[in-house]
């Protein structure tokens, strides 16, 4: 089964410290780039967080404070990591709740003003759980009839990410080979920012989605609530978070 692109797609997947995406940074971070034209291409990168790894995820990834600690930051590679998905769709397993979110906050960190939500996002687990409900290894056994060796590698896990993607076009008829049609598949929320405390209404107005302001227009919190804007800036939310609101802002006062 080939996918049927448009525009080059990457596969990717984020080892990282923990799973918290404002506060836990990336260790690994490898991506499989398919081209309209067929060619394809895969990149590792080991990534030295700047912090301890907690050993109850280099548990589960393998990777440990020796392994990264003369590996280049975030910030070193980040230039090298855009260029690679500039103009690139982006697909993975879990990647709509955290590794596209956590991979905008790294950037954010980095300085770097990407706007992620531009792409079209195809996250492969949405459509494993609502075709069958299991876990990646199961998913790879499942559709492609292979064990996943090396499963919580990187490259492993995203590599096999794309042959499921692959399998399951071949699986289900109902399913559209066109990365457009997989992206609104698998999305499962309106989200303006990546940890959706910002979403879309029916009417397409950006609303709270957390807290005493859930399902208040944005627009109308900023204008009766001085304080709101303060608060969540000097808060623990994340840096995508704060950007979508401050262009909110920005863009009602330019109004």
């Amino acid at each position: 089964m080939k996918l049927q692109l448009k525009n080059p797609i990457v596969f990717f997947d984020l080892e990282t410290t923990g799973t918290n995406i404002v506060t836990d940074r990336i260790v690994e971070i490898a991506y499989h780039k398919v081209s309209p034209n067929g060619r394809e291409e895969t990149k590792s990168l080991r990534i030295n967080p700047e912090r301890p790894i907690p050993a109850e995820s280099s548990a589960i990834h393998g990777i440990y404070d020796v392994d990264v600690a003369q590996c280049p930051t975030f910030k070193q590679v980040a230039k090298e990591i855009v260029k690679d998905i500039e103009g690139c769709d982006l697909a993975g397993y879990n990647s709509n709740r955290f590794d596209i979110p956590l991979l905008a906050e790294e950037l954010l960190r980095a300085e770097i003003d990407i706007d992620l939500m531009k792409r079209k996002f195809v996250d492969v687990q949405v459509i494993f759980h609502k075709m069958e409900q299991r876990t990646l290894s199961a998913a790879y056994k499942f559709y492609c009839d292979k064990d996943l060796v090396n499963a919580h590698g990187a490259e492993a896990d995203t590599l096999a990410t794309y042959e499921v993607l692959k399998a399951q076009l071949e699986r289900y008829p109902e399913l559209v080979n066109d990365v457009e049609y997989l992206s609104k598949f698998t999305t499962q929320n309106n989200n303006v920012d990546f940890a959706g405390r910002i979403i879309y209404n029916s009417k397409g107005e950006e609303v709270i989605n957390f807290g005493k302001y859930k399902g208040v227009k944005v627009t109308d919190v900023l204008k009766t609530d001085q304080g709101y804007y303060s608060w969540i800036m000097s808060s623990d939310f994340s840096l995508h978070t704060k950007k979508v609101l401050t262009n909110i802002k920005l863009r009602d006062f330019n109004k």
